[in-house]
């Protein structure tokens, strides 16, 4: 083998040389006058395209800004069981007393709770007219959908939670419904609320669900603060 460099080797006997002319090679059939108003036309595409892609995520950024206010605005919540509240008064007895518990405990092994509380308050108007609340506090990332599994899960005790629709939640926000189910003593409406700091439930035995609501929001409007 040659130790010379094949730029020394002579040509093969015969054979032209590789004319590389000044013209350059087009690779399209498309006309070389088009291109800067091509280049234009995708400059000005892409302008759009990142416009859009910003507008999107400032709206997503917004959305997660004013969910995250929210969060902070909510999320330290603290619930009293005063002697009164909404017309009502607390009933003391063992008979409550026991009924709260039991409601209380079974409310929070369903739920991870910071603080849970369970009472019952009687109506001096009627006798038959008791209204067990419990509930508790604990952040709450989603608390629509939180709600929704307690009214699944009270579904399975007491039977099919029907007519389950949102009512106004007052001026604490976060959601609250309301629907009727039935127990030993009949039928009777029930209402929950959820915000990023607290949930609760409450049963309204002789009372439509639009009443029950409205006692709902006023009992709520005097048991929750926020720190």
């Amino acid at each position: 083998m040659s130790d010379a460099h094949l730029t020394e080797r002579p040509a093969a006997d015969g054979s032209e040389p590789i004319d590389l002319t000044d013209e350059p090679i087009q690779l399209s059939n498309r006309d070389p006058e088009d291109a800067p108003e091509r280049r234009a036309t995708r400059s000005g595409r892409r302008r759009v395209a990142w416009a859009a892609a910003a507008v999107i995520g400032l709206a997503g950024a917004a959305v997660l800004g004013t969910a995250g206010v929210r969060i902070v605005q909510q999320k330290d919540a603290d619930l009293a069981t005063p002697d009164r509240v909404a017309g009502l008064v607390r009933d003391d007895s063992e008979r409550a007393r026991s009924t709260s518990d039991y409601l209380r405990s079974g409310f929070a092994a369903n739920i991870d709770l910071d603080t849970s509380f369970g009472t019952v308050y009687r109506d001096p108007a009627d006798d038959k007219r008791p209204v067990p609340l419990f509930g508790g506090t604990a952040v709450l990332w989603q608390p629509e959908r939180d709600l929704d599994t307690l009214f699944d899960l009270l579904a399975d005790e007491t039977g099919e939670v029907a007519g389950l629709r949102e009512v106004p939640a007052g001026r604490f926000g976060g959601v609250m419904k309301c629907g009727n189910t039935s127990g030993e003593g009949g039928d009777f409406a029930v209402c929950g609320w959820a915000d990023h700091g607290s949930v609760v439930m409450g049963m309204f035995p002789g009372r439509p669900i639009e009443d029950a609501g409205r006692l709902f929001r006023s009992i709520r409007e005097e048991i929750q603060t926020r720190v």
